[in-house]
């Protein structure tokens, strides 16, 4: 037998014994659940969040920004664009606004 033929120190004797999962190998340790309540950190950040947005935050005011931004962004498409529009519309790409164009 030749050294190449040898299994190193620390080696598996058997090289597919390595290759296999964990779970599936005798000396493997056994599997322990592992469970971590997020929820207080959770609160903690939406409480930073909000204190970072601070008292003059509007959620309404926002939410009323961002459609008047979704207007101004499907407005004025050409044919073309308006068929694309239309679309990704029936395809629930995109969410239908107005009166069903995009200018709506």
């Amino acid at each position: 037998m030749s050294t190449h033929d040898r299994a190193l120190p620390g080696e598996p004797d058997e090289p597919a014994a390595a290759s296999r999962p964990a779970a599936d190998r005798t000396d493997a340790p056994p599997l322990t659940d592992l469970v971590v309540d997020l929820s207080a950190h959770e609160m903690l950040r939406r409480a930073h969040v909000l204190d970072a947005l601070g008292p003059g935050w509007d959620p309404g005011a926002a939410l009323g920004g961002e459609e008047a931004a979704y207007g101004l962004l499907y407005s004025g498409l050409s044919p073309e664009q308006q068929r694309v529009y239309d679309e990704l519309v029936a395809a629930g790409v995109l969410p239908r606004r107005g009166g069903g164009h995009a200018a709506a």
